[in-house]
């Protein structure tokens, strides 16, 4: 088992990072005071779906009454219709149902009015968290039926903190000049910095640093790809970088692109980072390097 997947929080006590949200959570629950329907959004890796999971525990929802869905799956009207008429019925076993959507988002507009019957006459035992990475998308009635939370990536004391506490579990030492590395190259995202770690980790003490200042280079190479796009559009000379990119993970490739476009936005108008962003605020876990390649072509073909 990797590193994330060992050490992923089952309770709001481990979580790290994002303490103002876990307190108003842990406030509802202890006053009893609870909306049915919880929206939680923000980057993709920044543990969203995981706080879904611990807020569905505290609730005490038996694994047979808790359904997680991907909208990027099931994503049309016909899946809603079904997550209703499962509503209806009563728990197997505990006292409520949950029904976790991740990406949200991507329901289409039919399947999303059709969520609205439900989210306006939710039945009592029936609770409804939505996760998304791109709330803008969503329908404002949507978005309107349920309390919002904001998921944000890890500051580097956070981060500097979980890995800390996850060398002493392990019982492994790691150089401090490393594990600051690593902190810069995870951009506040723990599934990206446990990951790094677990390379670590496994390599020769002499060879540690080396790992962390990989990640940087790559980091460097992505930013590099999103410089391309923003001046050139040659296709030839993107996809020259994204032939060195090849061996990377797509998903990380395209989190440095979207910061770097959305900095370059953000110091003035560029409709080319407008451009960058909209192609690239969908994560590509689905589609891998493919998608990615995909994305580029078609900024590349586009005129802004």
């Amino acid at each position: 088992m990797n590193l994330y997947l060992k050490y992923r929080p089952t309770t709001f006590e481990d979580l790290v990072g994002n303490e103002e949200t876990v307190e108003a959570l842990q406030t509802m629950l202890k006053k009893n005071k609870l909306p049915h329907t919880f929206l939680f959004h923000g980057e993709s890796g920044c543990g969203k779906t995981t706080i879904a999971r611990i807020l569905a525990k505290e609730l005490q929802c038996s694994e047979s009454d808790y359904s997680e869905i991907n909208a990027s799956d099931f994503r049309g009207i016909d899946s809603v219709r079904e997550i209703i008429q499962n509503a209806k019925y009563l728990p197997l076993q505990g006292t409520v149902k949950v029904y976790v959507i991740d990406e949200c988002h991507k329901l289409t507009n039919d399947a999303q009015n059709a969520m609205l019957k439900i989210l306006e006459d939710t039945p009592s035992h029936v609770y409804f968290i939505l996760c998304t990475t791109d709330p803008q998308k969503l329908l404002k009635t949507v978005k309107s039926r349920a309390v919002q939370f904001r998921m944000s990536p890890l500051d580097d004391r956070d981060m500097m903190r979980l890995l800390r506490n996850i060398l002493q579990q392990e019982n492994e030492t790691v150089a401090r000049e490393v594990i600051d590395q690593i902190v810069i190259d995870s951009l506040g995202h723990p599934r990206t910095a446990l990951n790094i770690l677990e390379k670590v980790i496994h390599a020769e003490p002499e060879n540690r640093l080396n790992i962390a200042k990989k990640q940087a280079e790559e980091t460097n190479e992505a930013i590099e790809l999103c410089r391309c796009l923003l001046s050139t559009s040659s296709w030839k000379k993107c996809s020259s970088i994204l032939k060195g990119l090849k061996n990377q993970e797509a998903e990380s490739i395209r989190r440095v692109v979207l910061g770097y476009a959305q900095s370059v936005l953000l110091n003035g108008e560029n409709d080319k980072a407008a451009l960058i962003l909209e192609c690239f605020i969908e994560p590509l876990y689905d589609v891998g390097f493919p998608g990615l390649v995909f994305q580029c072509y078609s900024i590349c073909k586009t005129d802004v």
